[in-house]
């Protein structure tokens, strides 16, 4: 962290004091009007000596959210909350709300304090008949998934009828509901305790060094429903943000009640978002974050979300990205409400440019890209900025009818080139591009920028929240400033933090360079963080889905989250879905010399570690016989006193079967290279060696087991954040990302896997069937490793 000067230290200093966390303070000490306002509430709170850590983050809650048009009565909400009369979120909300609606009009305590909940305790007994009742609502479907049910939606069922519940008491009551319902988790609920032996068994596992990370800490309980921050439709009528404009005025953008009434009556009251995607590549698991936010948000109220094609630019946009991107959500469990293209609205854009133009707004430029950048990096007025607004009328008709060539106009919105905000620099809303639209056809030669569509659409699909990433957070005041222009309807926006795993790139821009210049196998490559690259690992979206949801919608700028976090979702998935087999990697021959050649024993072997005897579909058959394959890995000339696999004169028990005892080595012709090994086995099982390994045996004797082909994928950059290297990034690729064994052997119980089928194999990873696989050499790519580096601090 780099600390500007003396008062930023000062800043600092102030911010730890009220509780807030390093990150949390030093991202505010770089926000100039977060730090002016927050100083100010803290003094006004007079609370400069410190506080604790929850009255803090509501101060903190006050200094960024609190409604312009109403600070005359923000010493009365500071006393409230220093006093502990309001003292959670929920209660804090509901202040805004009502200081929103007030302004800066005088009301009476009572009133506020009803509508903020002061003064109300719930009981305990209230809440746990509160809790009972929606365990008894819900009762049948958390008997089915068990401790799989989505606790955060009984949170916020509870939460719903008793808004001013401890949250705390609450979560405290369903995990002793639950435990009453459903008693302790089994092994089914992904309860996985470590056994002895296991550890045992560690040496002679196929695995790569461990990755040591720092655990992450677990959400709170506050955000086990993450969507409980966002306020309701009819609350939509506060001021969302201030523009600040270089002449001393002050924009107060919000919804007129008449504007708020009509969009309301079209809506029925209900949440509409939208998922947003540009068709220019494919989806990464940040668009994950961003479906769960957009999606989970409608779902959960009960609401609507469209699927909205931000098609702008008809010469990045392509069929396969949009089939993929419908694909891909349905994939991820989500239903779009409707799918809709920008492009829809090319007429109403143009339509609404004009009405820009006419109102004083806009105007046509005839700067070049440079000449653009050059002005605006010097705050420069274009020369044609005052240009009369018939002649920018007739000059945007020109454009649209094409007598304009491509880069000699453009419109632009007039707005404030000396602002302190640099997306107010008069921003472009059209662009001239002889392009044919992949939808539209030829039918425009002008396309609308996203700057100018995307807010207005936006508008005119009634979006009730508009959910974006933090990056976008400075295009609040241009957002706005376009709809009040035009006198429509504002959605709320709120910015929440971008998903960074480590490990990767997430830049549309790098990926698609890898992806073109075959650095990988195309966006679905296993070792890429699309969500199609994911899948084809065989990742499921539930564990993709369990991973950002514990993240949290929050908005703590530059975190990196690291890949270790993610695939620790993934093995709590696959442990509970995946059914065990045996495949042997690098392949040693050992024949068992007390067992007859053409002597087979069929073994029974297990699906799943807990399965049930009396239970057939959890086994199945592998056969024992003279010949059977372990790996190279799992044996050595030497032994020693930490090594638990197979040796000369010494015993292992191979799974399921028998102690088998190393009793002479065959070499290759080199006289160094082990060619097979002889072993005597033990039909008895008297011998209680400590190693057990896995193996395939011939199914008869000179048949070889199932040949299959192994992709083993690693992390494919060596830097946690290869973004960091700039222009170097793509000299940290991973060399030894991709290793591909295609001699490997498996049981000929997977003869008939099909392609997305996904199997543990034993002591050596999960794995899942790839695409690539034909009906005679299967495919398999490794998920993830059965290792665990994620610490045990959060999920």
């Amino acid at each position: 962290m780099v600390l500007k000067d003396g008062n930023s230290e000062k800043s600092l200093e102030l911010f730890l004091s009220i509780g807030l966390d390093e990150r949390t303070a030093s991202n505010t000490i770089n926000n100039n009007k977060v730090t002016s306002n927050l100083t100010a509430v803290i003094h006004e709170a007079a609370v400069t000596d410190g506080c604790d850590r929850t009255t803090g983050n509501l101060l903190y809650s006050v200094a960024t959210k609190y409604p312009a048009n109403a600070l005359v009565h923000r010493p009365t909400l500071l006393k409230y909350i220093v006093t502990s009369k309001i003292k959670t979120p929920a209660q804090l909300e509901a202040a805004f709300s009502f200081f929103a609606n007030t302004g800066s009009e005088d009301f009476k305590l009572n009133e506020f304090e009803e509508a903020c909940g002061v003064g109300i305790e719930v009981s305990p007994e209230d809440i746990e008949k509160a809790v009972n009742k929606i365990f008894k609502e819900n009762n049948k479907t958390i008997l089915e998934q068990r401790y799989r049910t989505n606790v955060g939606e009984l949170f916020g069922h509870v939460r719903k009828s008793l808004p001013w519940a401890d949250p705390k008491i609450v979560k405290k009551l369903i995990d002793e509901k639950m435990f009453e319902l459903l008693g302790e988790r089994t092994a089914a609920d992904n309860e996985k305790p470590t056994k002895k032996k296991e550890k045992k068994e560690k040496p002679a596992k196929v695995e790569e060094k461990k990755t040591v990370v720092e655990a992450t800490p677990e959400p709170s309980e506050e955000e086990l429903n993450p969507y409980t921050i966002f306020p309701q439709p009819e609350q939509n009528f506060m001021v969302h943000t201030e523009v600040f404009f270089s002449d001393g005025s002050i924009l107060r953008c919000s919804n007129t009640k008449e504007v708020l009434d009509k969009h309301l009556k079209v809506t029925g009251g209900k949440v509409y978002t939208r998922f947003p995607p540009e068709p220019n590549g494919y989806l990464h698991i940040g668009h994950a974050k961003a479906m769960f936010v957009d999606f989970g948000l409608a779902k959960e109220r009960g609401g609507c979300c469209y699927l909205r094609y931000d098609d702008t630019n008809p010469e990045a946009e392509k069929e396969e990205y949009i089939n993929h991107i419908e694909e891909i959500v349905n994939w991820m469990g989500w239903e779009p409400f409707k799918i809709t293209y920008t492009s829809d609205y090319f007429q109403e854009l143009y339509d609404l440019a004009v009405e820009l133009i006419r109102r004083g707004h806009a105007y046509v430029d005839h700067q070049t890209a440079e000449e653009i950048k050059e002005y605006r990096e010097k705050k420069m007025n274009s020369p044609w900025r005052d240009r009369p607004i018939e002649e920018s009328l007739k000059l945007f008709d020109e454009m649209r009818r094409g007598m304009i060539e491509e880069g000699k106009a453009t419109l632009r919105m007039k707005q404030d080139m000396q602002s302190d905000n640099f997306n107010m620099y008069d921003l472009i809303a059209y662009r001239i591009k002889f392009a044919p639209h992949p939808k539209a056809g030829d039918k425009w030669c002008i396309y609308p920028s996203y700057d100018y569509a995307h807010c207005t659409v936006d508008s005119l699909e009634n979006i009730t929240h508009s959910l974006c990433t933090l990056e976008f957070e400075t295009r609040r005041a241009s957002y706005y400033w376009l709809l009040h222009s035009l006198s429509l309807y504002m959605p709320y926006v709120w910015e929440y933090s971008r998903l960074n795993v480590t490990n990767t790139v997430m830049s549309k821009r790098k990926l698609n360079y890898i992806v073109t210049n075959k650095y990988v196998d195309g966006w679905d490559d296993p070792r890429l963080l699309t969500l199609a690259g994911l899948r084809r690992r065989g990742v499921t979206s539930t564990a993709i889905n369990a991973f950002v949801r514990g993240i949290g919608i929050t908005r703590s700028d530059g975190s990196m989250i690291h890949v270790s976090r993610l695939e620790h979702h993934i093995r709590e998935e696959l442990n509970k879905t995946a059914p065990r087999t045996m495949v042997v990697l690098n392949p040693l021959k050992v024949v068992i010399t007390n067992l007859e050649s053409d002597k087979i024993i069929e073994l029974d072997a297990k699906r799943w570690p807990d399965a049930q005897n009396d239970d057939p579909s959890a086994f199945y058959k592998v056969p024992f016989s003279r010949v059977v394959y372990i790996d190279q890995s799992d044996f050595r000339m030497k032994d020693s006193k930490d090594y638990y696999g197979l040796a000369p004169g010494k015993s292992v028990l191979l799974r399921y079967a028998f102690p088998i005892k190393c009793t002479n080595v065959v070499y290759a012709d080199d006289n160094e290279t082990v060619r097979e090994i002889h072993a005597e086995y033990d039909p008895g099982k008297k011998s209680k060696p400590k190693g057990v390994l896995h193996w395939v045996a011939e199914s008869s004797p000179g048949k070889e087991p199932i040949k299959v082909e192994v992709r083993l994928f690693e992390k494919l950059f060596n830097s946690e954040n290869p973004a960091e290297l700039n222009d170097d990034w793509l000299t940290d690729i991973n060399p030894n990302s991709k290793v591909v064994i295609s001699g490997a052997y498996a049981v000929s119980t997977l003869k008939d896997a099909a392609v997305g089928d996904r199997f543990q194999f034993e002591r050596l990873g999960y794995y899942a069937v790839d695409k690539d696989s034909e009906p005679e050499n299967l495919v398999f790519n490794r998920t993830v490793t059965l290792r665990d580096s994620y610490g045990k601090g959060g999920k």
